[in-house]
């Protein structure tokens, strides 16, 4: 037993001098990037795994009919990054390959389709999680999640903590014996004060007189306790924004009251709440293949479909039925964070009437609905109309 101990012993002790660097290299203040000085703006387009690289295609294609005058003009530029599938990171046992990586790098925007994340007991090795991967080697600390339902009263933005928790060390635990597993959660002062002061500044910004911070301090005193903490300093720079905290268990339940929920705005969390909160969140939206989401750093910034690869429908020749709702929502995200406000809101309107309001055409999934490229084709056609902007508010 003595042994056991003392290797687990070692372990953790070199879990606690990486976190110990990474926590003096977030100390090291960094510069946001500023689009509007950059030309191109290079946006790469990695397709995934299973029905990723379906919908990353008419992702492509939507953001080039959008994009027209700024490919045209030089001012934005895509990069296909190939090759970051299940079956090359399994060849050669890394998260994400070292020549891929290299690739990414040289982007400033990246737009994703899903990844497959290997579990225990599937054909694939036990290898790390590629987005949680991608999210450490970038510092994409920031994952945004918004959730619109307005004829719900459901307008909520989703500020989740995605380089510490849980998962940063979630390929790291110890099995001590056969019988004792254990694994470890990180919070940081640094890790907390950067994506509460986000979301903070957001609700600050956009005139959002509310700010919810959803931990589960009372029973995980320390690492929650913390992130509290932390929110408590944070708010106090921000005297004309309300704020309160909630613990994530009954967080969980007031998202499906018809009286309280439509009190949240701007919710704040850590890693594993925040992903866990935001798939219940999207479901109000017609289920998390409607929802798209941002991992956003100072360097760098990457945009997602929320849900996962569907291997089923590609084994069962489904995948052109896949929606790319999800991915078009990562577009709306994508293009405003690079301040492009027009084709924002144009394509936002757009997904709103062809997903929500008007649903001409049905995603099914199946030979029953449309492809996702007819669906892209509506999209597009319904950008075009020039009564747009009345007819979404006729919807309202």
């Amino acid at each position: 037993m003595g042994k056991e101990i003392e290797e687990a012993k070692e372990h953790f002790g070199k879990l606690l001098e990486e976190q110990l660097e990474r926590v003096e290299r977030m100390k090291k203040a960094e510069e946001w990037i500023d689009y509007a000085k950059l030309k191109p703006i290079i946006i790469g387009i990695i397709g995934g795994d299973g029905i990723g690289p379906y919908i990353a295609k008419e992702a492509k294609r939507v953001l080039e009919f959008l994009l027209k005058k700024e490919l045209e003009n030089g001012k934005v530029e895509f990069k296909v990054v190939e090759g970051l599938t299940i079956e090359n990171r399994a060849k050669v046992m890394k998260a994400i390959p070292d020549d891929i990586l290299e690739e990414i790098k040289k982007c400033h925007i990246i737009l994703k389709g899903p990844l497959y994340t290997p579990k225990k007991g599937d054909k694939w090795p036990n290898i790390e999680s590629a987005n949680v991967a991608m999210r450490r080697e970038l510092d994409l600390f920031a994952n945004v999640r918004p959730v619109k339902v307005p004829k719900e009263g459901i307008d909520w933005i989703f500020f989740r903590e995605n380089t510490e928790g849980a998962y940063i060390l979630g390929r790291k635990g110890i099995n001590v014996t056969d019988d004792l597993a254990i694994d470890f959660k990180v919070i940081t002062s640094q890790g907390s004060e950067r994506i509460i002061r986000m979301a903070f500044d957001y609700a600050k910004r956009n005139k959002i007189n509310k700010v919810t911070v959803v931990t589960k301090a009372n029973v995980v005193k320390t690492t929650d306790g913390n992130f509290l903490s932390m929110a408590e300093q944070v708010a106090e720079d921000y005297p004309e924004v309300e704020w309160d905290d909630w613990f994530i268990d009954i967080m969980a339940a007031k998202l499906v009251d018809p009286k309280r929920r439509t009190q949240f705005r701007v919710v704040v969390l850590p890693n594993l709440y925040g992903d866990i909160i935001t798939d219940e969140a999207a479901e109000f939206q017609g289920g998390v293949g409607t929802a798209g989401s941002a991992n956003i750093g100072k360097r760098y910034a990457m945009f997602e479909a929320i849900h996962g690869t569907a291997p089923r429908m590609v084994e069962e020749g489904r995948a052109k039925y896949a929606d790319p709702s999800s991915i078009m929502r990562a577009i709306v995200m994508l293009l405003n964070h690079i301040g492009l406000a027009d084709e924002t809101r144009k394509l936002e309107m757009a997904l709103d009437i062809c997903g929500q309001y008007e649903k001409k055409l049905d995603v099914t999934g199946r030979s029953d609905g449309v492809t996702g490229a007819e669906f892209a084709d509506y999209v597009m056609k319904t950008i075009q109309d020039p009564n747009l902007e009345s007819k979404w508010q006729s919807y309202q």
